[in-house]
């Protein structure tokens, strides 16, 4: 399981590594992608062993344009807007796949539909170009746990499952993308993510719906009841903080904990608390920790979707 760093060499043998039907995790705008050739059912395949994730769970493809992208997916009218618009970037489109796609249906777990993305990430593009196939890539940590922005986290989760890991440091944005169905003149949000609904019905012309929870089977990634959850348990819009608790607090006035805190953004800023999200509770799920108490955060633009997260992060627990 090397962690290695960026050059022509190590991206050469990322590329090699996922043609030979191996894992590769590898830094997004979003967060690292636990990637593999999409076009590869055993390749595939060992996503879901090494996960440990439900293979009725769809994957994201990842491909390194809009051009590569259209071999595999019917991309036209509010489709194409928002893909003009939007890639390379945090934006998913869930759309019907091609007669010729190729790509596995152990991706889209037997839907007639792909999620698929170009992502912005500059070493995610470089690799998507040198290895030259769509690559399945889920967040690279075990199911339903919290989602890793560092290469570190990916080591501490996956360990030895994983070829090869590309450090290229922190990741931007900290949330997955915006996933997005679109059928005719509708325009759906699967799960909120790195773009706001708010950002999608500007190029949309027109609101967009909301359809976040999976009911008996997922359409989307990120639709189950309980994901992105830390060991310990998460209690939600708290005021004060018990013994034994630790706070993941947001904003200039927290308050009081006697035990360890993170303050995802001190000026109450949603973009840097969004990007902090997943280290946070990273960071605060330590022995002795029985519990994580969150600050109330504001649901608008991104706090829709950090608010997604926490919620399936407490379900549950």
């Amino acid at each position: 399981m090397p962690i290695v760093e960026i050059s022509d060499r190590t991206l050469d043998e990322a590329a090699r590594l996922l043609r030979a039907g191996q894992l590769v995790a590898f830094p997004t705008e979003t967060v690292y992608g636990l990637g593999a050739d999409a076009t590869n059912g055993a390749a595939v395949a060992a996503i879901y062993a090494a996960k440990g994730r439900p293979q009725f769970n769809p994957l994201i493809a990842h491909v390194a344009d809009t051009e590569a992208a259209k071999r595999h997916v019917e991309l036209t009218g509010k489709a194409a807007k928002l893909a003009k618009a939007f890639w390379p970037g945090p934006l998913t489109l869930v759309l019907p796949r091609c007669a010729d796609c190729g790509i596995s249906e152990l991706v889209t777990a037997g839907l007639d539909t792909v999620a698929i993305r170009v992502p912005r990430h500059p070493i995610a593009r470089d690799l998507l170009r040198r290895a030259n196939v769509p690559v399945a890539a889920p967040s690279a940590n075990l199911s339903g746990h919290v989602s890793p922005t560092t290469a570190m986290h990916v080591a501490h989760d996956l360990r030895a499952k994983v070829a090869m890991i590309l450090d290229g440091g922190p990741t931007e944005h900290g949330l997955e993308s915006t996933v997005v169905e679109v059928e005719g003149r509708s325009v759906m949000i699967l799960r909120p993510g790195a773009l706001t609904a708010e950002q999608i019905e500007a190029v949309a012309g027109a609101p967009v719906g909301r359809a976040y929870d999976a009911g008996e089977r997922p359409r989307s990634p990120g639709q189950l009841v309980s994901h992105y959850a830390p060991h310990a348990a998460v209690r939600l819009d708290a005021t004060a903080v018990a013994a034994g608790e630790a706070l993941l607090a947001f904003g200039p006035t927290p308050p009081v904990a006697v035990g360890p805190m993170f303050n995802l953004s001190r000026r109450g800023d949603l973009v840097e608390a969004a990007a902090n999200l997943f280290a946070g509770l990273r960071e605060l799920d330590k022995p002795g920790v029985t519990c994580i108490a969150v600050s109330h955060i504001p649901n608008a633009g991104l706090g829709e979707a950090i608010n997604d997260r926490l919620k399936r992060a407490a379900s549950g627990r």
